[in-house]
């Protein structure tokens, strides 16, 4: 049984088309609903984009003072990059606005974009993200067609794998540092490549130790919350017996 009041970390499977924001305001009103808990603290550790799946960091109570602590661990990702296309949004958010033949490209080319990206590099985030210019988020910024000044920012990736075996579309695996944009990685490795390149699918596995083969999928998760509301509703209600009797 969940304590949310005195805080929780929990490990989400978040699911395709949710945003974190979604996933966090719908355990919120689930607690509410289940536990009778009307003003509760939930935060997460880390952003996914609506296009990305996997571990997703909940914290209530007091654990959200460990949001930034968990935000700055090392993260691993999984997904598809798909070579011979670019879109605004770097992924499969937006429709393709640029495209380039493939056919050209070898193994060799592709090994030594790949080891353009590890180590310490700087990437500028999309245009289309959620940082703050101003005190306005970027994507709004693109969404009015108005120019912005993105910089560059400092991060490290300790790992980038890839596979060609679906050429053009590459499978990747990589392990970077807190404020990599994955959706840059692609679009910028399309241009090391004199190419194209577009994210196609992304998967968290790993925030620090945390695992995402340890995550509640959300629906699981929706049940159990489900299923222990009533049994926590009668412990509190003992609990304030016991206070009144001490009282």
């Amino acid at each position: 049984m969940f304590n949310f009041e005195e805080g929780e970390v929990i490990l989400i499977d978040k699911p395709l088309d949710w945003t974190s924001f979604d996933v966090v305001n719908f355990i919120r009103s689930l607690v509410n609903r289940c536990y009778g808990i009307r003003k509760l603290k939930v935060g997460h550790a880390g952003t996914l984009d609506p296009l990305a799946t996997g571990l997703l960091i909940l914290c209530s109570g007091k654990m959200t003072k460990q949001i930034d602590a968990y935000q700055a661990q090392v993260k691993t990702y999984t997904g598809s990059i798909l070579l011979g296309q670019t879109t605004p949004t770097f992924d499969l958010e937006s429709e393709p606005n640029a495209f380039f033949p493939t056919n050209g490209i070898t193994a060799e080319q592709i090994e030594a974009a790949r080891q353009k990206f590890i180590g310490d590099i700087k990437q500028y985030p999309p245009k289309y993200s959620a940082i703050k210019i101003k005190g306005k988020r970027a994507f709004d910024y693109a969404r009015s067609d108005e120019e912005i000044e993105l910089k560059a920012r400092d991060i490290h990736i300790d790992d980038f794998r890839l596979s060609l075996d679906r050429f053009p579309e590459l499978d990747f695996e990589v392990t970077c540092s807190k404020g990599t944009y994955i959706r840059s990685l692609a679009n910028d490795f399309g241009k090391e490549l004199g190419n194209g390149a577009c994210l196609k699918s992304l998967r968290r596995t790993r925030i620090g130790d945390f695992r995402v083969e340890d995550a509640w999928p959300l629906e699981k998760l929706k049940q159990h919350i489900i299923d222990t509301g009533d049994a926590f509703k009668e412990w509190k209600n003992e609990q304030m017996e016991k206070e009144q009797k001490q009282n």
